[in-house]
């Protein structure tokens, strides 16, 4: 579907700042915006039964994606669907345990899993997030960019040889140590899957996208270049970088990943994601303006007084200083019990302390 079909950008102050552009005020849009903190999002998930329910709608995730729209003057939107959706496409079962978070019902663990993976056909297999990026983009009309993401491989990795969350990866990084080889064989099947995927997103209307590596701060600093960065490395190589005359940016984030701060920002990503661990100042002393800054408000600050949020925000903004290219957003996704009006706190105060 190409631009025409969709209406004209109104606000484009986050994709600006992705490039390094001048703003009238910093931009802002929230990790896990939409979901189970605002009451709408679960009368919606009860309704629909379950979150992969939700996911699988096109009307009901747009419907999630439009809610925190609907509270904030949020300055982009974030297709609502999760990163678990390639691995549950290639057959492994993606199923949820109250309480436990995501499970799959098979697990990869050998050479002979991974080589019977199928490569996913992401426009026929996973067609219901493509018809909900473009059911969200066309019901948006223009007024803030749609953003599309995935897992990177070695985050989508942890969940499939684990079967589920854990919290030290002991079954992958045994992998690692003693066959990386496989590993090394599933983590270019799922670069080469991501790649797919993101792009497919792209060509069905999103306008910016975004790499979430959970967790490849788990690992060594070799391990992570050879089994994370890498994969990163040549899965941004391959996104459309243009779409209906317009740059489309990307955005990479490993949580925990500061101490490669240098390595990340030589990636080819247009932004680094940052947790909230670090001084956005520090880090923009280390890389210069190589590339946008994204973050990185700690999420528990949101539980804080009105005084304490807005203070927490001027310092983060403080922080970064003058200048292109910072996006404000939380270090990681909004807690699930933080009250949604410190969320409007927090939105209306990046824009009021940044305004030019």
């Amino acid at each position: 579907m190409s631009e025409n079909k969709f209406s004209e950008l109104k606000n484009d102050r986050f994709l600006r700042a992705l490039q390094r552009q001048p703003v009238d005020m910093t931009p802002v849009w929230m990790m896990r915006q939409a979901g189970r903190y605002l009451p709408e999002y679960r009368a919606t998930r009860a309704k629909a039964g379950d979150f992969m329910s939700v996911c699988k709608n096109a009307e009901l995730a747009c419907e999630v994606t439009l809610q925190p729209l609907e509270r904030y003057e949020l300055d982009a939107a974030i297709l609502f669907s999760d990163i678990l959706t390639i691995p549950d496409a290639m057959g492994l079962g993606l199923y949820f345990e109250t309480g436990e978070g995501p499970k799959f019902k098979k697990t990869v663990r050998t050479e002979a899993d991974v080589l019977a993976l199928p490569q996913p056909d992401v426009a026929v297999d996973l067609d219901y997030v493509m018809n909900a990026v473009t059911t969200i983009r066309s019901a948006l009309g223009g007024r803030v960019p749609l953003i599309g993401f995935s897992g990177s491989p070695w985050t989508l990795a942890t969940y499939m040889v684990e079967g589920g969350s854990s919290k030290d990866f002991r079954t992958l990084k045994r992998m690692m140590y003693q066959q990386p080889e496989v590993l090394h064989l599933l983590l270019d099947k799922l670069a080469v899957c991501v790649t797919n995927y993101l792009n497919e997103q792209i060509r069905s209307g999103a306008q910016a996208v975004q790499i979430f590596d959970t967790w490849g701060g788990a690992l060594s600093t070799p391990a992570y270049e050879a089994f994370s960065l890498q994969y990163m490395r040549k899965i941004v190589s391959g996104l459309i970088k243009e779409h209906d005359g317009r740059k489309v940016p990307s955005i990479v984030f490993t949580k925990n990943g500061a101490q490669w701060i240098e390595q990340i920002a030589d990636c080819g990503a247009d932004c680094v994601g940052l947790d909230w661990t670090v001084e956005i100042g520090d880090i923009r002393q280390r890389i210069g303006d190589k590339v946008a800054l994204q973050g990185n408000m700690d999420p528990s600050a949101l539980y804080g007084s009105e005084a304490t949020i807005r203070a927490e925000v001027k310092r983060v903004l403080d922080g970064f200083g003058d200048g292109d290219g910072h996006v404000f957003n939380l270090g990681h996704g909004i807690h699930l019990d933080v009250p949604p009006e410190n969320a409007k706190i927090f939105v209306d105060a990046v824009h009021e302390l940044s305004a030019r």
